[in-house]
């Protein structure tokens, strides 16, 4: 346990009224939930601005606590706050930052439900002082079940080509309020956010954000034992149109997200924009004989489109699978909404590269490709994957989040030659391929060490491999049962893939498991 702050002023005002950098901030009492990255700079934000900070936290870095110290905020520590200590009671906060992933029924959170105590996240502190560097930057809000993260930095890249000033930030890995007080400031924010960020949007009228563009890619069951159900997660992601001023963009491959657009509340003149693989209507991207075609952001759309790249060029990039395309689409109307011209699209996504365990490929030996897709933590990611190869051996599994994976199995085994079965949801997996795959050989990797799960899925999957077959690492499942995260477990199969590849002259592949019958 830390010893409580000493408060230093008397905030008398209402929290909600705090809409601006420039407003009192002064001795406000903030507990901060979690001191990871976010929760660092949640917490040193709200110093600056004259807060008085308490962190509580299930444990920290040392180093995050010695800072945390330096910059004049206090630590709280507790294994599972189940009862809420008496420092923090004495604190007496008025108001709660959680970071990202504290569920909705931590302790912490309940208390302060039943106090009456604001909650907020840290998106919606950085969006009320995002004006501390004039002019503010506009916001463009990136979220959906798959494909954010490529749609954000795709989006960044092809706004900073155009010379804007630009950061993507948020889920994506920077936390957005350190931009906000970057002194040089930026243009635009890309914004990728999660559906616990956005779960905490809206509660307030002067923290509802009003982003210039916004797009929800897809939705499909994830993260069901954080929010509870289906309709939460849906709910929580359509958050994101609320407000949008200019474009509101969604798939049109997905009737969830045009649903969301119809019943977003957003500012009057803001437009309606689909993307899909399918030749465009008015108002809409797509393609037409393998151009991706621009037919919204144009005065003669009715009878015209402009062309941005073709399929063939994206391939060279590595973004020629479908999914792929569709983000290049989603990321290509965002960008249009801000006038970045079609030249400068076409020119920039040359030079895009992917980030690692996204559909990357590791190997090429003896007519058998390996591709890491570690980044696939959920079905229809895994599914996405799936799609863009034939004669698969699928290395699957790891933590389900609640999510069944029948649905997939059952789809995309005329794809699968062999599975090779992963994670401590062994079980549930399994029992997938037995419902919908009897005749497809599953081998499992019946370790949870760490060290030797990829070597030995790696070996398996060398056994059943034949020359035309890609072995995949596409889970379908998140990986913080046997991995630090999705980059830790990519590696570890890229390293496990290697060494087998290398020692392959000697080695027979003999493996010590069988397929399930």
């Amino acid at each position: 346990m830390g010893q409580p702050p000493i408060v230093t002023g008397v905030f008398s005002g209402s929290v909600d009224d705090l809409a601006s950098w420039n407003a009192n901030w002064g001795g406000l009492r903030v507990v901060v939930l979690g001191l990871g990255v976010t929760g660092f700079s949640v917490a040193d934000t709200l110093v600056e601005l004259g807060a008085t900070v308490l962190v509580a936290a299930s444990g920290a870095k040392d180093e995050q606590k010695r800072l945390l110290d330096v910059i004049g905020g206090s630590y709280l520590e507790s294994a599972d706050f189940e009862t809420i200590p008496g420092e923090l009671v004495d604190f007496d906060p008025q108001l709660v930052v959680a970071s990202p992933g504290f569920h909705p029924d931590h302790p912490v959170l309940l208390w302060a439900t039943q106090r009456g105590i604001p909650t907020w996240g840290d998106i919606e502190l950085a969006w009320r002082v995002r004006d501390k560097v004039q002019p503010a930057a506009e916001w463009i809000l990136v979220t959906g079940t798959n494909g954010k993260t490529t749609t954000t930095q795709l989006a960044a890249h092809l706004l900073e080509a155009a010379g804007k000033r630009v950061a993507a930030v948020g889920n994506i890995g920077i936390p957005v309020l350190d931009a906000v007080r970057y002194p040089a400031g930026f243009d635009v924010l890309v914004v990728e956010l999660s559906s616990y960020q956005l779960h905490w949007l809206g509660r307030t009228p002067n923290g509802t954000l009003s982003p210039w563009a916004s797009v929800c890619l897809n939705i499909a069951h994830d993260h069901l034992d954080w929010h509870g159900s289906f309709e939460a997660y849906t709910a929580a992601k359509a958050k994101v149109y609320t407000n949008t001023s200019v474009a509101a963009i969604y798939n049109k491959a997905d009737e969830a997200t045009l649903s969301m657009v119809e019943n977003a509340d957003v500012i009057d003149g803001c437009r309606a924009i689909g993307f899909g693989l399918g030749a465009p209507g008015m108002s809409e991207f797509g393609l037409v004989d393998g151009i991706l075609c621009d037919r919204a952001f144009l005065d003669d759309r009715h009878r015209s489109a402009l062309e941005l790249t073709t399929r063939e060029e994206l391939e060279t990039v590595g973004l020629g699978a479908p999914h792929s395309i569709a983000n290049v689409l989603a990321a290509s109307a965002l960008v249009r909404s801000m006038g970045v011209d079609p030249a400068v699209i076409r020119d920039a996504l040359r030079t895009f590269r992917m980030d690692a365990h996204r559909t990357e490929p590791v190997a090429d030996s003896e007519g058998v490709l390996w591709v890491d897709d570690s980044k696939a933590t959920n079905p229809h990611a895994a599914e996405a994957s799936l799609r863009a190869f034939d004669g698969v051996i699928w290395i699957v599994g790891g933590l389900l989040k609640g999510v069944a994976i029948d649905d997939l199995v059952e789809r995309q085994v005329a794809r699968l030659r062999a599975a090779v079965v992963i994670g401590t949801d062994r079980d549930e997996v399994r029992a997938a391929f037995r419902r919908h795959a009897p005749e497809l050989p599953v081998f499992e990797v019946d370790t949870n060490d760490t060290e030797n799960v990829m070597p030995t899925a790696v070996r398996l999957s060398a056994a059943a491999a034949r020359p035309g077959d890609v072995v995949l690492l596409a889970p379908a499942a998140a990986s913080m049962d046997q991995f630090t995260d999705y980059a830790d477990r990519g590696r570890r199969f890229a390293r496990a893939v290697h060494d087998l590849l290398e020692g392959s002259a000697d080695d027979d592949h003999e493996t010590p498991a069988h397929p399930e019958g």
